[in-house]
């Protein structure tokens, strides 16, 4: 790994040092038209100079002033670069289309039956069928603490993680399920308690399929569903639990035995089936930690800096191939083409000229002032 990076490292010096050897040969060359103050592009000068600071005003050529046709707010906002530097920088660029999203989410979960929630269903059936036999009482405190015991066992339940259809489904049975205390022939399954991170909630939902391996039967695969997923949050481990029962036909899981557990999550619509969505490569994306930003591919050697909204990190398969992608809820439309490879290079650029360092403040810069999300701004 040293090695690679060694040469990662070397190979990103000669590209710049052949960048700027270039830069120099056309300088000797191309028109200026004028200088501009490294801080403000706004302040210009028709000789060389030095701003209060000291530093060298910013030479302005003839063919960076050559534009495309946009709008006025957004020629602020351009970068203007010549083809050999693009083909010298390796800049890509990618449309922005719809796709299927999906998160792989990898968690380590734990084997253990649940005598708690076993005595909470017993009790809750006992509950529903005192309330049944005293449906037709003539007495009405006896029904109102029914109904009130009803309740009292239907909370611990929640509390449980159970949802309100699960709860009426258990209304409708005889028995506790009998797997939380025991895996046998007549109840082959186990029950298996996992932490999801913070950041991954969004895509967990009752009802999803989930994957388990396990060290002691690597050729086996272990199938189940999420069943609960816990009303508390865990601000220790910023995470919440999920309990999932998973298949054990052969009796090979036993209580306590740590699983690896796999789940694959598909954005989906109110029906339930995957859903496509309008999403960007993750190398598109210039994180600053308040805001993020893309750069626009313009066309003609343009570039311009735009800020995004996004949502969590998912995947995709483009050409069989799982590649990282965002999706995006504000700042793009269909269609736009975003550059994918080089990104900071240019944006390296914006700020060494100052053009989108007026705009954004360098997406790269240190410190940027707070502004309200893309979808509170107006």
């Amino acid at each position: 790994m040293k090695n690679k990076t060694k040469k990662f490292i070397l190979g990103f010096l000669i590209l710049f040092l052949s960048i700027g050897i270039s830069l120099a040969k056309d300088e000797k060359t191309r028109k200026i038209l004028y200088y501009r103050n490294p801080m403000n592009p706004s302040i210009t000068s028709k000789v060389p100079m030095k701003d209060p600071m000291g530093m060298d005003y910013i030479p302005v050529y003839e063919d960076t002033e050559e534009t495309p046709t946009v709008s006025e707010e957004k020629k602020e906002g351009l970068v203007k670069l010549t083809q050999r530097d693009i083909a010298l920088l390796g800049i890509k660029s990618e449309p922005v289309i719809p796709r299927h999203l999906f998160k792989e989410i990898r968690t380590v979960g734990r084997i253990a039956y649940d005598p708690e929630l076993y005595k909470a269903e017993e009790e809750f059936i006992q509950a529903i069928k005192t309330q049944k036999k005293l449906a037709e009482s003539q007495i009405p405190e006896v029904k109102t603490r029914t109904e009130a015991l009803v309740e009292a066992v239907q909370l611990k339940l929640r509390l449980q993680g159970l949802s309100e259809e699960q709860i009426n489904e258990l209304s409708q049975q005889n028995e506790p399920d009998r797997s939380l205390i025991i895996s046998d022939e007549e109840t082959p399954y186990v029950w298996v308690y996992a932490d999801i991170y913070e950041y991954e909630l969004s895509w967990i939902k009752i009802e999803q399929p989930v994957k388990a391996t396990s060290i002691s039967f690597p050729e086996e695969e272990f199938s189940g569903k999420i069943q609960a997923i816990d009303p508390v949050f865990n601000p220790m481990t910023r995470s919440i639990r999920i309990r999932a029962r998973i298949e054990n036909p052969k009796l090979l899981l036993k209580p306590q035995m740590y699983v690896d557990v796999f789940i694959e999550s598909y954005l989906t619509d109110e029906k339930g089936e995957h859903k496509m969505e309008l999403a960007i490569p993750k190398d598109a994306v210039l994180d600053t930690g308040i805001r993020k930003v893309v750069y626009l591919d313009l066309g003609n050697g343009s570039y311009s800096g735009r800020e995004v909204e996004i949502g969590p990190e998912a995947s995709s398969l483009v050409d069989n191939k799982k590649e990282k992608f965002y999706p995006v809820f504000a700042g793009l439309k269909e269609g736009d083409s975003v550059v994918t490879r080089a990104n900071f290079l240019i944006d390296s650029q914006s700020q060494l000229t100052g053009v989108e360092a007026a705009a954004y403040g360098g997406a790269l810069g240190a410190e940027e002032e707070k502004k309200p999300p893309l979808h509170q701004q107006h």
